[in-house]
């Protein structure tokens, strides 16, 4: 493989995410939320950017960056001609007064290791998407950005005269650098960052220690859970499915979209993976963010949201180069505009649990009937229309196979739940869709090619029907589901194991790179039919398209193993951590022992 080109690492705090190379140098940072414009953004624009950089002054130099163990703690370590230091880079969180403090602050320390490494600190924060660039003002201990839509402040040790000319100095001692967004620092610089440290990698670590893992890939299983839990919004409850916009999916391809908002897709696979690991705080807060969409007069929801639930955010594209020379850089998203109406199922398994599981006390069915009712009906309502599907196709509709499975796994879950709570009403008309459900997808079926197709209008075949294993639809002991998996990998899996999502062509040619969370999708199915040592294999041969720090982008391209699409990718991480935990699973039965 030629390397990874996305040398990043996360860190977060459930208000905002960064995105820091191994450099040390902030690349991406959106503030106050996570789909607002960029104060950091050289990922996207070298030159509209701006930057917040920690580096030697001159001369070569090596770097090392890892995570605080079961952590979202970043440190770079430098190694120089003149001695070496290190960068520690995190967001506070931790709970006071009864809830989370997750301010919008960024904090960085900086220490001396050995010997007396120059470095100089830049820090050019832009706004309106790399248009504004604010006025700087000097305070007693702080520099102040002026112009932006809220006050920025970087309170700091460190001159502020150095740090505003990006003039060299000898780090002879430990530093510290806050940046705020809104509310400044209030307090002692140095206790204040010494005592958030410890307390945010406390947090972090008693959070992983309540996570309920398998004892197979725990490491890869933990850095995956801790990357999902910063992409939820927690102010509302919304899960972004990434928090980078326009990150192509292969170079050239023009497929560059901007994920910083909630998909009912993308927040179901989500979800499944925090259930299966034993945390239920963000369904809880999920579940909220769902009360409070408003469908259509129609009584039809939505694909995506925005972060605080309403739809405007039209897609423009920006005047900025794009990732590696990659145009167009687009903000909004038109998928907002689609129907996709896999979304009824989703939200309704996403649910479930709680109204099915004993742990959740204090959801009443009077309080959620309304919406599960309203998602039947809307099952019901397009049951035979087409949509744009879960690739969300822009200039075609079809009657999609991954469509009707959700409509299936949905009147499924609503039966789990009036069967738990004893609604005859909601069994009976449940049990009737589910039964229509299950007809549509059996349209899908293509006899020539003995596997369910992409839709029923065509034989294409699409890594989306991985799921019909997956998901239970398919008995893992008939004929017909090996044959269909058989398919599946003839078709559309590569020499290096990867796989696309579909092979035809589509609105913008021919799909280039392969699709991380379908080669994820394909392990799980492998442990689902009893194909155990086979879907081991797949598994440990996904670990190498990881990044340094164990995090994944969208799309990989076989031939290089180059990682493309937005990053870190929720889809990616979910398909690990399903993949796992199935695999787990069975390795834990009897014939395995």
């Amino acid at each position: 493989m030629s390397g990874h080109l996305y040398d990043l690492g996360i860190i977060g705090n459930c208000a905002f995410n960064a995105l820091i190379d191994k450099k040390a140098s902030i690349k991406w940072l959106c503030w106050p939320k996570y789909d607002s414009s960029f104060v950091f953004g050289s990922l996207l624009d070298e030159n509209k950017g701006g930057s917040f950089d920690i580096l030697p002054s001159e001369g070569e130099f090596e770097t090392d960056q890892y995570y605080l163990k079961n952590t979202n703690v970043l440190k770079t370590r430098f190694t120089t001609s003149t001695g070496s230091f290190q960068v520690t880079d995190f967001a506070p969180r931790f709970e006071n007064f009864e809830r989370f403090f997750k301010p919008l602050m960024l904090i960085r320390k900086l220490e001396p290791l050995a010997g007396n490494p120059r470095i100089r600190v830049s820090c050019k924060p832009k706004g309106e998407y790399g248009s504004l660039e604010p006025n700087v003002k000097m305070g007693s201990n702080h520099l102040r950005y002026i112009g932006l839509e809220d006050n920025l402040r970087l309170t700091t040790d460190i001159s502020h005269y150095l740090i505003n000319e990006s003039r060299e100095f000898v780090l002879s001692q430990t530093r510290y650098l806050v940046l705020t967004y809104g509310i400044p620092l209030e307090g002692p610089l140095e206790t204040t960052v010494e005592t958030f440290l410890q307390k945010t990698t406390q947090y972090w670590r008693n959070w992983v220690k309540s996570c309920s893992i398998g004892n197979i890939w725990q490491e890869e299983v933990i850095r995956s859970a801790l990357t999902l839990k910063m992409h939820q919004f927690e102010d509302t409850g919304a899960i972004i499915a990434s928090c980078t916009t326009s990150l192509p999916e292969h170079p050239g391809s023009t497929r560059n979209w901007d994920y910083r908002y909630c998909w009912m897709r993308d927040s179901y696979y989500t979800l499944k993976a925090f259930y299966q690991i034993g945390h239920f705080h963000e369904l809880e807060q999920y579940s909220t963010y769902i009360e409070n969409l408003k469908p259509d007069e129609n009584g039809l929801y939505g694909p995506v949201y925005s972060l605080l639930g309403d739809q405007n955010f039209d897609e423009e594209i920006l005047d900025l180069e794009g990732y590696l020379g990659n145009k167009p850089v687009r903000i909004g998203n038109q998928a907002r505009e689609h129907v996709q109406n896999d979304v009824y199922g989703q939200i309704l398994v996403s649910i479930t649990p709680l109204y099915t599981d004993q742990r959740f006390t204090t959801r009443s069915l009077s309080r959620g009937k309304r919406l599960i009712m309203s998602l039947l009906k809307a099952i019901e309502k397009t049951m035979d229309e087409p949509d744009a599907g879960l690739w969300e196709l822009r200039n075609s509709s079809q009657r999609h196979c991954y469509t009707f499975l959700f409509h299936w796994a949905g009147t499924k879950a609503a039966i789990k739940i009036a069967k738990t709570r004893k609604d005859n009403d909601m069994l009976e008309y449940a049990e009737k869709l589910n039964v229509m459900a299950s007809a549509q997808i059996e349209r899908c079926y293509k006899s020539d090619i003995n596997a369910y197709a992409q839709c029923i209008e065509t034989s294409n075949l699409d890594a989306a029907q991985l799921q019909l294993i997956t998901m239970g639809y398919l008995d893992p002991n008939e004929k017909r589901t090996h044959k269909h998996l058989e398919a599946i990998e003839k078709e559309l899996k590569t020499p290096e194991g990867l796989l696309y999502r579909y092979k035809h062509q589509d609105d913008f040619g021919l799909p280039q790179s392969t699709f991380l969370i379908c080669s994820y999708w394909y392990a799980e199915a492998l442990a689902v039919v009893g194909r155990v040592d086979d879907a081991i294999e797949q598994m440990e041969n996904l670990l190498q398209y990881q990044n340094h720090l164990g995090l994944l982008s969208e799309d990989v391209d076989a031939k290089t193993g180059s990682q493309w699409g937005n990053f870190p990718q929720t889809y990616s991480h979910v398909g690990l951590m399903n993949a796992a935990f199935k695999i787990s699973n069975k390795l834990d039965k009897p014939e395995f022992l």
